[in-house]
C-alpha cells in the first residue's frame, strides 16, 4: 500500500452511520448476560432467510456470491481486481451490533429495550435489509426461551442528537452517513472500555498486567484499514510498520483495567465459548499522540479487538484541556 509520514495526522475516510432500534418485549424475556452474540446469530439467520434465493449450502459456490447482500455483510469476498486484498479470505463485517451493556435482568412483557447498529462505508446501502432482518429476528425470538420482541422505531444519530427515521408501516428516511472528524488532540485523555476488549499476540491473550498502548493501537490500525479497504472505494495511505514502531513507545499514564469473564454458547460448535476481556480505563498524555489520534477517535464507532461485530471492545473517550493527576 502507499506510504505516508507516520508522524502526520491522517484523515480516515470511513463513512459511519449509527442507528438505534427500539423494541418492546412481547412476553417475558431473559437474554444472555451480554446479548451481542445472540443478536448477531439471530440476525445472520434472518438475513439469509430473507435474501437467499438459490438455497446453496455454501455462499462461495453460489452464482450470486458477489452480488448478494448476505455474503457481503457476513462473508465479504475480496475484490480480485485489488491485488493488496487478495491475501484476505474475508473482511471485517461492515456492521456492528451493540445491545445494552448488561442484559442479565429479565424483561417483562411490554418493557422496552434497544439495540444500537453501526454501518460502515458501503454497508450503509443495505440499511433496509438490515432493519428488516433484525425485525424478523426479534419476532422469531431471542435467548434460550425464544422470547419475542416487536420493533417500534428506528432513530439515527446526528452529531450528539437522535432523529426518528422509521416506524413500522411508515417510510424509511435515513440521513447520509458521516465521517467522524476528530477534534484537536487533547492534552490528556481517558479511554473507558465499556464492553470486554479481547486482544491477543501470538495467540496469547492480553491481560491487565501485559496490556500496552501498542496492543490497542495495532488492533485499531488493522481493523480500520481493512474496513476502509473493503467497504469504501479507496485504500488507507499509511506507513503501517512505522506507526507500529512508534506506538510501541507510547507510555500509559494510568492503567485501571480488570479481566471480565463471560462466555457464550456457540450453536455452530455446540459448546460454550469463553469471551472474557478487559474492562476499565487507561489514561494517556496527548503530547506525541498526533499520528494515533484519528484511529483512537474513530475506534469509538468501530470498536477494537475480537468480537467487535457483536459489540465487544467498545470504549468512549473523555478529554480535558490540561494535564490532571492520574491518581
Amino acid at each position: 500500500m502507499p506510504v505516508a509520514d507516520s508522524h502526520a495526522t491522517v484523515s480516515l475516510a470511513l463513512p459511519v452511520a449509527r442507528y438505534r432500534l427500539h423494541f418492546v418485549a412481547q412476553e417475558p424475556l431473559h437474554l444472555p448476560a451480554y446479548a451481542g452474540s445472540a443478536w448477531r446469530g439471530a440476525f445472520g439467520h434472518a438475513l439469509k432467510r430473507l435474501v437467499c434465493v438459490t438455497r446453496e449450502p455454501r455462499c462461495p459456490d453460489c452464482l450470486l456470491y458477489r452480488s448478494c447482500s448476505y455474503p457481503y455483510l457476513f462473508e465479504t469476498p475480496p475484490d480480485p481486481a485489488v491485488a493488496a486484498l487478495r491475501k484476505y479470505p474475508a473482511a471485517p463485517h461492515p456492521f456492528l451490533l451493540r445491545p445494552p451493556v448488561d442484559t442479565r435482568r429479565p424483561l417483562a412483557a411490554g418493557e422496552e429495550t434497544i439495540l444500537d447498529l453501526n454501518l460502515f462505508g458501503h454497508g450503509g446501502r443495505y440499511l433496509p435489509y438490515v432493519i428488516h432482518a433484525l425485525e424478523q429476528a426479534a419476532e422469531r425470538g431471542l435467548g434460550g426461551h425464544r422470547g419475542r420482541l416487536a420493533l417500534t422505531a428506528v432513530d439515527q444519530e446526528d452529531s450528539a442528537d437522535w432523529t426518528r427515521i422509521h416506524q413500522p408501516g411508515k417510510p424509511l428516511t435515513p440521513q447520509l452517513p458521516r465521517i467522524p472528524e476528530p477534534p484537536p488532540v487533547p492534552n490528556w485523555l481517558k479511554l473507558t472500555f465499556e464492553t470486554p476488549l479481547r486482544l491477543a499476540v501470538d495467540n496469547d491473550r492480553i491481560t491487565p498486567e501485559t496490556f500496552r498502548f501498542t496492543h490497542l493501537f495495532g488492533s485499531l490500525l488493522r481493523r480500520i484499514s481493512l474496513l476502509i479497504a473493503f467497504h469504501t472505494d479507496q485504500l488507507l495511505e499509511a506507513d503501517f510498520a512505522a506507526l507500529a514502531r512508534a506506538a510501541d513507545a507510547v507510555p500509559l499514564i494510568a492503567v485501571r483495567l480488570r479481566w471480565h469473564d463471560w462466555s457464550r454458547y456457540s450453536s455452530r460448535q455446540q459448546t460454550t465459548v469463553p469471551m472474557g476481556g478487559l474492562v476499565g480505563t487507561i489514561e494517556l498524555a496527548g503530547d506525541g499522540l498526533e499520528p494515533f489520534w484519528p484511529y483512537l477517535w474513530l475506534g469509538q464507532w468501530t470498536h477494537a479487538g475480537k468480537g467487535a461485530v457483536m459489540g465487544l471492545g467498545g470504549y468512549r473517550i473523555e478529554t480535558v484541556s490540561s494535564a490532571k493527576s492520574a491518581v
